[in-house]
C-alpha cells in the first residue's frame, strides 16, 4: 500500500482514543480516516507495542458504522507488517473488546469504534492485556512514530485468523455473575448501533421478557443518536416502555459501553442515579467503600454516598483516568455522568473496565430484588436546577489554552477544583464546571444551584470571561 505522502491529523489522537471523521462532511472534505491513514495507524500501533511492551498478537474488532469493516481490514494489515498475529473477531461492543483482553491468553486488543459520535466518525480503542488502556502521552508516541515513518518491519508478516467465540464468552459471564429473583419486563433500545446484536439475547438468557427497539444494525443511525447522555435519544425508549407497560427501558451508546435508562413511566434518569442505585445496593452490605465519580457529578450523588457510610471520590472525566483512579484507590464501584459505569473484582468479580450491558444487567438484578418500581428509588432525592451539559463550539487548537486561562482566573477569586478544566465551588453550594471535551472541538459546561436565579448569575459570571475569547462562539 502506498502512503508515503498520507499526512496524519494529529488532532484525532486524542486523550483516550483516536477518532476523527471517516467520511467527507460540510466542514471536512478529506476525512481524517481513510483505508490509508488507518494502515499507517496500524503500523503506528503494532510498532509501538511491540517495542514498548513486546507484544505478540492481538484481537481486533468493530462496530456496525458503514465504514467501519474496511478501515478494520486496513489496519490490521497495518498491525501485520509488524509481525503481530492478529484475530480478527468481527462485530464487537468495546467491552466485548476489553472482556476479550481479560479472558483470553492475548497481549493486546482494538476496537474500531467512534462510540456516541455521529455516523461520519470512526476511531480505535486500545488496550493491553487485562484492559490496560493505551492513552494520552503513549498516543502521542503512536503519532509520531507514524510521523517520522518509524515503523518496525516484522522479517515475518504476523498470521491473521478469525475468533467466533467471543459473543459466546462474553454472554456466558454476565449470565453467569447476574442472578434475577423475578421475571423483569425490559425495553433495549440499541440506537441501531452494534450493542443490537448482543444485548437482547443476554436479557432473554437472565429471565427478562425483552421488547427491542432500534435493534437492527443500521451504520447511518436513521432513528437518533445511539447516545444516552442526551434525554433526547431517550424520548422514544420513554414512550416505548408506556406503550408496553414495561419495568424498565435500557438504552446503550454506538459501542455498548454506556448505558442509559428511564423508569416505568418512561421518565428519563442521568447515570448519576444509575450509580447512585449501584452504590447504594454495594454500601449495604459493604460500608466504607470508595465510590468513584467524575468531576461533572451532581452534588446529590456525592451527598447520599457520604450519607450511606461511603466515601465518594472525584476523579477525572474519561474511562481510562476513571479505571486507573479505581485502581490506585482499590475501589470496586465507578461512574461517569455519560454512562460509563465500572464495576471491580472483589465484590462484582468483573475486571475494572466499564461495561454498559454488564452495568445493565446489575441494575436489572437489583431491581428484581425490590417491591417497588424502579422510581421509588428516586423519589425523596433533590432535583436543583442545574446545566446538564452545555457544549460550546471550539476549535481542538484552542481549548487548552482557553481552559488554562479561564482556570487561573477563577482560582484567584473562589475555590476550585482543577482535575479536569475547572470546576468552581460557590460558598451557598452552587459550582460551575468548564472543561473541554476529549472527543470532540468543543467546550463543555456543567452547573447546578439551589434556585434558577442563582444558576442563572454563576451561569453569566462565567460566560462574561468566555466572551473575552474570539475563538469560541457563545449563544444564550
Amino acid at each position: 500500500m502506498q502512503n508515503s505522502n498520507i499526512q496524519i491529523n494529529p488532532s484525532i489522537f486524542r486523550a483516550y482514543d483516536i477518532r476523527g471523521t471517516a467520511e467527507p462532511t460540510e466542514k471536512q472534505n478529506i476525512p481524517d480516516l481513510t483505508e490509508e491513514s488507518i494502515y499507517l495507524i496500524g503500523k503506528g500501533v503494532g510498532t509501538y507495542l511491540t517495542r514498548k511492551y513486546q507484544v505478540k498478537n492481538m484481537m481486533v474488532g468493530r462496530d456496525n458504522r458503514l465504514h467501519s469493516e474496511k478501515l478494520q481490514n486496513a489496519f490490521i494489515n497495518g498491525v501485520l507488517t509488524t509481525g503481530l498475529n492478529v484475530q480478527n473477531v468481527g462485530l464487537a461492543t468495546s467491552p466485548m473488546i476489553y472482556f476479550a483482553s481479560c479472558f483470553y491468553d492475548i497481549d493486546s486488543a482494538v476496537n474500531i469504534t467512534a462510540s456516541h459520535n455521529p455516523k461520519y466518525d470512526n476511531g480505535l480503542k486500545i488496550v493491553l492485556k487485562n484492559a490496560s488502556s493505551i492513552v494520552d502521552q503513549e498516543l502521542q508516541e503512536i503519532l509520531k512514530l507514524i510521523q517520522k515513518q518509524d515503523f518496525y518491519q516484522a522479517p515475518q508478516k504476523g498470521t491473521l485468523s478469525n475468533f467466533t467465540n467471543l459473543p459466546t464468552d462474553y454472554q456466558n459471564k454476565i449470565v453467569n455473575l447476574t442472578h434475577l429473583q423475578k421475571k423483569l419486563k425490559v425495553v433495549i433500545d440499541a440506537g441501531n448501533g452494534v450493542t443490537g446484536a448482543f444485548a437482547p439475547q443476554i436479557f432473554k438468557e437472565l429471565g427478562c421478557e425483552v421488547i427491542e427497539l432500534y435493534c437492527d444494525l443500521d451504520g447511518n443511525f436513521p432513528n437518533h443518536e445511539a447516545n444516552p447522555e442526551n434525554p433526547q435519544n431517550m424520548i422514544d425508549l420513554g414512550n416505548k416502555v408506556l406503550q408496553e407497560k414495561a419495568d424498565i427501558g435500557i438504552a446503550f451508546d454506538g459501542d455498548g459501553d454506556r448505558v442509559g435508562i428511564v423508569d416505568q413511566n418512561g421518565k428519563f434518569y442521568s447515570a448519576e442515579y444509575i450509580i447512585l442505585l449501584l452504590a447504594l445496593d454495594l454500601l449495604k452490605d459493604h460500608p466504607n467503600e470508595k465510590i468513584i465519580h467524575d468531576v461533572k457529578t451532581r452534588q446529590f450523588l456525592i451527598d447520599e454516598i457520604k450519607k450511606h457510610n461511603g466515601i465518594p471520590v472525584m476523579s477525572r472525566v474519561g474511562h481510562s483516568f476513571i479505571k486507573e483512579r479505581l485502581i490506585k484507590e482499590n475501589a470496586t464501584l465507578a461512574g461517569e455522568k455519560s454512562g460509563h459505569i465500572f464495576f471491580g473484582e472483589r465484590y462484582f468479580n468483573y475486571f475494572g473496565f466499564d461495561d454498559g450491558i454488564f452495568a445493565a444487567a446489575k441494575i436489572v438484578e437489583i431491581l428484581s430484588k425490590q417491591n417497588h418500581p424502579i422510581s421509588e428509588n428516586f423519589k425523596n432525592l433533590p432535583n436543583n436546577p442545574n446545566i446538564p451539559e452545555l457544549k460550546i463550539p471550539c476549535p481542538d487548537q484552542y481549548k487548552s489554552q482557553i481552559i488554562n486561562e479561564i482556570s487561573q482566573y477563577f482560582q484567584s477569586k473562589y475555590n476550585c477544583i482543577t482535575l479536569d478544566g475547572v470546576r468552581i465551588q460557590f460558598e451557598d453550594g452552587a459550582w460551575m464546571l468548564v472543561r473541554q471535551s476529549n472527543t470532540s472541538p468543543y467546550l463543555t459546561i456543567h452547573a447546578e444551584a439551589l434556585t434558577q436565579d442563582r444558576l442563572d448569575q454563576i451561569k453569566e459570571l462565567v460566560f462574561s470571561q468566555l466572551q473575552k475569547f474570539p475563538q469560541i462562539a457563545l449563544s444564550n
